[in-house]
């Protein structure tokens, strides 16, 4: 009987130590980004050099994410979020503090992009990637420059027109359009802009994220509202394509990796930020059409992407660019107008 109480005392102890080691020990990262937002044979490198695997998932909008994080236990070591976004999770606690000490390829960040208002005191956030807000459209489809938001509401592109499913980026864009700042807090002001959204929808033929980049290298759709990376992938893609900021004012955004405050892996979580630092990987990751806030991985690049002006525009394209802040207690606001909008 003793035997068998010290055989039975070993297979559990040996249990609970195989339990620990796939449990967060050093053996695993839990990564959340947006789709498509990365390039993925990153991952098996990073698995390779480091010993420590990757379970990785996506989201679709900064919002989505907030609303998972913030009403589930669920524990993610790295997310993805937006300037604005990481403003308003460090402000309600939901960020913990990086330790830099793990971070030496930090060094390899541009200083334009470090002590951002979102995070001033570079405690909370490492650069991942950063863009634009503009349109996209499709030169065999329209015999015209595109050179305003106007063109989102003009009637003879009814159900040519992909507009953003998303409430910050479609009320910012009506907002612009009207002269507003993208970041108004003024109940009138934000009125009008949902009022013109309305007005719009039956000329749009979707509201969409991470499909519109497939509808226009197909030729689907005239026109297009997208992220700079996204335009510049696509562009690549079809030559009959082109992207532009619109002459009233657009969004500038800067998404970085940040560690939620109930990581269960930070070290690891430091081990990616920093391999996704690193001049090469970072490299490697911008070809798949986005920004690098790394200037020495940028001149890695192949001249069709480091020259492309959709993800690299020139400086006096974005001078007066604006940066999205954090909403904060208007937020509610901002949900119940896109959702008149969308269920008009």
């Amino acid at each position: 009987m003793k035997r068998k109480i010290r055989l039975l005392s070993l297979v559990f102890a040996f249990v609970l130590i195989l339990s620990a080691c796939g449990s967060g020990s050093g053996e695993v990262v839990n990564i959340y980004n947006w789709g498509e937002y990365i390039d993925k044979d990153l991952l098996d490198m990073f698995e390779d050099e480091t010993g420590i695997s990757v379970k990785y998932d996506n989201f679709t909008t900064n919002e989505d994410m907030y609303v998972m994080l913030k009403n589930s236990n669920v524990a993610y070591d790295v997310i993805v979020p937006s300037d604005y976004m990481i403003e308003r999770m460090v402000n309600e606690g939901m960020l913990q503090k990086i330790d830099f000490n793990n971070i030496p390829n930090y060094k390899n960040i541009d200083d334009t992009f470090k002590q951002q208002a979102y995070d001033p005191n570079d405690e909370y956030s490492v650069p991942y990637f950063w863009g634009t807000l503009g349109i996209v459209y499709n030169t065999d489809l329209v015999d015209e420059e595109i050179t305003s938001w106007d063109a989102l509401w003009d009637e003879k592109y009814s159900g040519q027109i992909i507009m953003m499913d998303s409430s910050r980026d479609a009320l910012g864009i009506s907002l612009v359009r009207l002269g507003y700042s993208l970041n108004s807090r003024d109940k009138d002001e934000l009125v009008q802009a949902r009022d013109e959204l309305i007005k719009q929808k039956s000329l749009v033929r979707a509201y969409q994220m991470d499909e519109t980049k497939d509808l226009m290298v197909n030729g689907e759709a005239a026109l297009a509202v997208m992220y700079s990376g996204d335009a510049a992938l696509a562009m690549s893609e079809a030559d009959n394509l082109k992207y532009v900021i619109p002459k009233e004012g657009s969004n500038i955004f800067l998404d970085a990796m940040v560690i939620p405050a109930n990581a269960q892996n930070k070290e690891n979580a430091e081990a990616w930020i920093n391999f996704m630092s690193d001049v090469d990987h970072s490299a490697q990751n911008a070809m798949i059409g986005y920004s690098t806030p790394i200037s020495a991985s940028k001149e890695k690049l192949p001249s069709e992407f480091k020259d492309n002006l959709a993800a690299y525009p020139a400086q006096d394209d974005i001078k007066d660019l604006e940066v999205f802040q954090d909403p904060s207690d208007m937020v509610d606001l901002y949900d119940s107008y896109w959702q008149e909008v969308k269920s008009h």
